[in-house]
């Protein structure tokens, strides 16, 4: 599993980003063709078209939220009615009555999974292309492609690159000191050293014949990067140093917005999202650590950002705001939903899949009524222990013993003594 070189090979998520790299490079490739070539105004594009094509699945998952919150307490009840009994037949009673319910509103227990499985890959996809773009926009790779070349005549330059990232410690994402620096590492190198960190690079000895190419290569590299005055390749961090050294405040204040804007746009998102309904006044240790982690995310990409390429605060924040768009259109949508018509729409559904497959409906029902009437219940405890019976058993035995005194053992007359005792004490009559 490689994600150093440009393009990501991690299997399923390197699939996926090959797919979503030739959605930005169309993208790309028309902004080019209309005197366009911005790298930040692409990004943009296609996170809107990311997010765009995913929203057929944010709709199914809310459909099931919204299921799900009508299910809540019914589930709740059986679970309350079961609570405590860990034998095999009552944990077979409930996991049936919950089924029961599942079926009742024609959704599967597994309900919004899919959505999310596939969701997942596409997320995680979607920020590796942005973050190796040259990996991906052959338009941007080929800036760079002809100064790494060069580079790469160089004796040794392996070791350049490695101690120039050394002596500087300079951190970057997938690329060290340690780094096999080939065409595909040393572009990604070239890439994503800021500005300043390029004209430092440029101005080693070893690269001395190179200054003019370096030059030419930085110009258009601000050309494609430079973002509303910012360049997305740089941090905010960096940004808020420098600008801060020449005296350029509008500078920092763009900066500063950037993990700003990232902090508000998701927190706004979260806020949007539906909230669970609970039966009780005391949420579930689920529900608040949920609550937290809504409140702790938002702050942990604000710090992120800071440290980050200005371009990954960019997705976030058009990703955050794209989401808060869905979410008010969905959720407008949502509320004009009739329940009951959504139920028996999902039963509908339930029930073609069934005949697809040649399985009858009714029989899985009357199966499952004839499952639960099956489940034997458990046996009452009486309570007796080994030493009341124990004593029981002396009690009567003393009681015979007591009443056939007078009579000589083994005696007719003590026999049918005997037998006149047990009638007595059982309440019958000869």
């Amino acid at each position: 599993m490689d994600i150093v070189l440009t393009k990501v090979t991690i299997p399923v998520i390197g699939w996926v980003s090959s797919v979503l790299g030739w959605i930005i490079n169309g993208i790309y490739a028309v902004l080019s063709a209309i005197g366009l070539p911005n790298i930040g105004l692409a990004i943009i594009l296609f996170t809107l078209v990311i997010y765009l094509l995913m929203t057929p699945l944010q709709i199914k998952q809310q459909k099931f939220s919204k299921l799900n919150s009508v299910m809540q307490p019914e589930i709740q009840k059986i679970q309350k009615k079961y609570k405590g009994k860990k034998d095999q037949d009552s944990m077979m009673r409930q996991n049936e009555e919950v089924n029961a319910v599942y079926q009742k509103y024609g959704v599967s227990p597994t309900g919004s999974c899919l959505q999310l499985v596939v969701q997942l890959p596409v997320l995680i996809a979607l920020y590796q292309v942005i973050y190796h773009i040259p990996g991906y926009i052959t338009g941007v790779r080929n800036v760079f492609s002809g100064l790494a070349s060069k580079i790469m005549e160089i004796p040794q330059y392996g070791e350049i690159i490695s101690n120039f990232l050394t002596d500087n410690k300079i951190n970057m994402y997938g690329i060290t000191a340690n780094t096999n620096f080939n065409m595909d590492t040393t572009i990604d190198f070239l890439y994503k050293l800021t500005p300043s960190q390029l004209d430092a690079f440029s101005n080693l000895p070893q690269l001395g014949d190179l200054s003019e190419l370096f030059d030419s290569v930085a110009t258009q590299a601000a050309h494609l990067n430079n973002f509303l005055t910012l360049n997305i390749s740089d941090t905010p961090l960096s940004i808020i140093q420098s600008s801060w050294a020449a005296g350029s405040y509008l500078m920092v204040f763009a900066a500063i917005m950037i993990p700003v804007l990232a902090w508000f746009t998701q927190w706004m998102n979260y806020k949007l999202m539906p909230q669970p309904q609970t039966s009780s006044d005391q949420p579930s240790s689920m529900e608040a650590t949920m609550r937290g982690m809504n409140t702790f995310m938002p702050i942990m990409s604000a710090i992120f950002c800071f440290s980050f390429p200005v371009g990954i605060g960019i997705y976030w924040i058009v990703g955050a705001v794209i989401r808060c768009v869905q979410q008010i259109v969905i959720n407008n949508y949502m509320n004009k939903i009739d329940m009951e018509d959504l139920v028996r729409h999902n039963q509908e559904k339930v029930k073609k899949k069934l005949e697809k497959k040649g399985v009858d409906p009714q029989k899985i029902n009357q199966q499952a009524r004839m499952n639960v009437r099956n489940i034997q219940e458990p046996r009452p405890n009486t309570g007796t222990s080994a030493a009341d019976k124990a004593a029981n058993v002396k009690k009567s035995t003393d009681y015979y013993k007591n009443a056939s005194a007078s009579y000589k053992p083994g005696s007719l007359a003590a026999k049918a003594n005997m037998v006149r005792q047990f009638d007595e004490k059982n309440g019958k009559k000869k």
